[in-house]
């Protein structure tokens, strides 16, 4: 549904708040947005990039290949921050005789080393291999390849999926 339609259906045509909400919903806005909730979404925050994804292409104003380009970096970014956080948390926090935590994710990630990192979109799971992969200091440059690989293939099969639904 477009936004003026939207506006009709909900009473609000003619309202004065109409064109803050049209400058809310221009490309360079819809790319803006797309990158905050990419980048916030991979990071321990909650979130759901897909979905603004999804309706920023279905909406047709902004190139796929943009839109999954900006979406893949962002959440790669986002990755990373946690990623470092591991690194940081690891090199500030460890004195003495503590050990690394005994997580799943550590010990996946000891085992398979950065290409792991491929699943680093997966909810949940995907947070703790890029923490345990900062924490046993794995590579940044191999690390941020594995990722930006699995995410954008992610979001290049959600959005390829769309396309084909729709047409």
């Amino acid at each position: 549904m477009h936004l003026s339609t939207a506006l009709r259906f909900n009473g609000l045509e003619g309202s004065a708040f109409i064109p803050f909400l049209e400058g809310l919903f221009t490309p360079e806005a819809g790319l803006v947005g797309l990158a905050l909730s990419s980048f916030l979404s991979a990071t321990l925050l909650p979130g759901s990039s897909e979905v603004l994804l999804l309706l920023l292409t279905d909406q047709g104003r902004i190139n796929p290949v943009l839109l999954l380009s900006v979406a893949s970096v962002a959440n790669t970014l986002g990755g990373m921050s946690t990623y470092w956080l591991g690194f940081w948390s690891q090199q500030k926090l460890v004195k003495g005789d503590v050990r690394e935590p005994s997580s799943i994710a550590v010990q996946r990630v000891r085992r398979w080393g950065a290409p792991i990192l491929v699943l680093s979109w997966l909810p949940i799971i995907g947070d703790g291999l890029c923490l345990a992969a900062g924490w046993l200091r794995l590579a940044w440059l191999p690390s941020l390849a594995a990722m930006l690989i699995g995410k954008t293939l992610r979001y290049g099969a959600l959005v390829y999926g769309l396309q084909l639904l729709v047409g």
